[in-house]
């Protein structure tokens, strides 16, 4: 069975086999809560799937008595999504086993597929080894200039990664006093991230469901404050706590930020995968950009994470492509096209990812979702990035 497209739903692989299974698979397959990427018969025929296919579970079905360890090995060469075991006949001590193994669960077949549904449920989000931890990725867009493009980068790039990349996406919007990141969406969101840190109880991935708002393109938007005053109340330490349960959530976060390093800004640092750092072809851009890279430097930030974009690159100002990478001494890694398509979809509140796919911006920002989206799991990043401080710099 070949991979399928991309929908809406919980995403698992089925390897293995045992009697039941075709009976079960065929029921997933047509579950409205489930996607069922692809089946094999070994772990190693769906090599493929099962490193790339942004799994929320695999069920790997055996007729063995005991505990398929081979296959469970295999398994986790390629993910760290939980794992259902599915068996038939006597398996007392496969059940045994199972409970001193990697193994969110073990479901003996026949079963009404309901109560599968229900066990790959509780496995993701017991999140046991799970696959959301692992393979969600932070992106923050940052520019330390005003008018640079910065939220139409950010909700343009989510829009992209959910509608055309299938991927499950948030936009999380850090411009705490001023984001516009839902005017951005066209969207009138009854809750916002102040909502959220001032609810009582701990935050956990259903909590952070309950705030978020969902655009028609698929990503759920999780705004700014509403008044400026209640930015002070979204602390440093309740972003990390946002961010790590965000990563539980969604395979990608974009973050949009203001346009300065405060607090907000170095506790998003600390959990950003990829840093997108927006630059326009005029000198004041140009001279923050370069600030911002040395006071990146400052901070220990890894070079290798951060991606230079060029807005608006054909705009004919009088400057180009190489004298910018000259001033700041890296390279542009993607360009963005000036299009008249940009103003027309802000003024009706409908990225132009979606609104007008055709326009040289929108294939602009799919290419770079595209590259920007890892074809296979990351390796787990270093933590403690920041060996210094600015005060200390």
């Amino acid at each position: 069975m070949g991979e399928l497209s991309y929908q809406d739903g919980t995403r698992i692989y089925i390897t293995g086999s045992c009697e039941g299974l075709n009976e079960l698979t065929e029921a997933l397959a047509h579950h409205p809560e489930m996607v069922l990427v692809g089946r094999s018969q070994s772990v190693r025929e769906g090599a493929g799937a099962l490193a790339g296919g942004h799994l929320a579970a695999v069920l790997h079905a055996t007729r063995s008595s005991e505990l398929p360890e081979d296959d469970l090995a295999a398994i986790r060469e390629y993910t760290r999504a939980p794992v259902v075991l599915l068996a038939s006949g006597e398996a007392s001590a496969l059940l045994d086993a199972a409970l001193e193994a990697d193994v969110a669960d073990v479901l003996l077949l026949p079963q009404l597929p309901e109560n599968v549904v229900f066990s790959i449920r509780k496995a993701c989000h017991n999140g046991r080894n799970g696959f959301v931890g692992e393979l969600g990725r932070i992106l923050t867009v940052f520019s330390p200039k005003g008018g640079t493009g910065k939220t139409v980068m950010s909700s343009n790039l989510a829009a992209a990664f959910a509608k055309n990349g299938g991927q499950r996406t948030l936009l999380l919007d850090l411009d705490l006093q001023f984001g516009d990141a839902a005017i951005m969406l066209g969207i009138e969101p009854d809750k916002t991230i102040y909502d959220l840190v001032v609810a009582p109880g701990e935050l956990d991935p259903e909590k952070l469901a309950g705030y978020t708002t969902r655009h028609a393109s698929g990503v759920d938007v999780l705004p700014a404050p509403i008044r400026p005053e209640d930015a002070e109340l979204v602390t440093e330490a309740k972003i990390s706590r946002l961010l790590e349960v965000a990563k539980e959530s969604y395979e990608m976060i974009v973050v949009d930020t203001s346009p300065f390093f405060h607090g907000p800004m170095l506790a998003t640092l600390d959990s950003t995968d990829e840093l997108l750092l927006v630059c326009g072809l005029d000198v004041p851009t140009i001279k923050n950009v370069r600030l911002s890279l040395q006071t990146l430097e400052l901070l220990s930030f890894p070079t290798e994470r951060i991606r230079i974009i060029l807005n608006r690159a054909n705009s004919n100002v009088g400057m180009k492509r190489g004298e910018v990478e000259a001033a700041l001494e890296q390279r542009v890694r993607y360009e963005v096209p000036s299009d008249r398509a940009v103003p027309l979809a802000v003024n009706r509140g409908n990225p132009a990812v979606v609104s007008d796919p055709k326009a040289d911006f929108s294939r602009a920002m799919r290419e770079m979702a595209k590259s920007l989206q890892p074809a296979e799991p990351a390796e787990p990043k270093k933590k403690g990035w920041r060996g210094k401080t600015l005060a200390k710099a």
